[in-house]
């Protein structure tokens, strides 16, 4: 499927007309047979991909102290918060959803989990962001680099998913390998031998690619 995959990207970069900025590359997955007003039928969930989406500057935030802070700064963190930054934003909701609309994924340190879900959790919970845990033999680097690699993928009010894959600078074939990352995962909650509808491929503004799969 990787060629079939590959052919696809290469036609939504080509159909697409030249724009003033880099386009992203949007995968679009429908599905049937399943009925999304069951909640456990809907998705938020985070997905690893081989390869980063550089365009797409994907921001992580680490909430954390001490070594720990320190070493995620090191790693490059877009955004560190420490207990008492996070003790202020117990009555400031105007800034708590600030910092969530400012980052894409958070991590946080285990004995800060129980705060953060009362301060952040109301607002990050809907969103599909709350903090992965985070402990002081961690790797935080790796949990960074990892996350700057993920694509926060949602559905909910239809079976459909729609997230961006790649950018239209990159090589088509870590492109089709990133879908194919996404499809793996949908896959494995509803299987698509039996759920599959239908894939699309489009750049930002450009038309809808339909991708001829044999998955049925």
């Amino acid at each position: 499927m990787i060629n079939t995959l590959i052919e696809a990207v290469n036609i939504a970069k080509n159909r697409s007309k030249k724009r003033n900025f880099i386009q992203s590359i949007e995968l679009i997955v429908t599905l049937r047979g399943i009925d999304v007003k069951k909640p456990e039928n809907r998705i938020i969930a985070k997905v690893e991909l081989p390869h980063e989406i550089v365009k797409r500057k994907t921001r992580v935030c680490v909430i954390a102290n001490g070594d720990l802070a320190l070493k995620a700064k090191d790693a490059q963190a877009d955004g560190v918060i420490s207990r008492q930054d996070l003790e202020k934003l117990k009555d400031d909701r105007k800034m708590v959803k600030k910092i969530a609309n400012d980052y894409d994924f958070f991590l946080a340190a285990v004995d800060l989990m129980p705060m953060v879900g009362k301060i952040l959790g109301p607002v990050l919970g809907p969103r599909g962001k709350m903090p992965d845990p985070v402990t002081p033999s961690s790797d935080i680097s790796k949990q960074i680099e990892s996350l700057k690699r993920s694509v926060l993928i949602k559905m909910r009010a239809g079976p459909q998913i729609q997230c961006i894959v790649g950018s239209e600078d990159m090589n088509a074939k870590d492109v089709a390998e990133n879908i194919m990352a996404v499809i793996n995962f949908i896959d494995k909650r509803f299987p698509l031998a039996t759920h599959m509808s239908n894939i699309y491929i489009k750049t930002t503004m450009g038309p809808i690619v339909k991708v001829q799969t044999s998955i049925r």
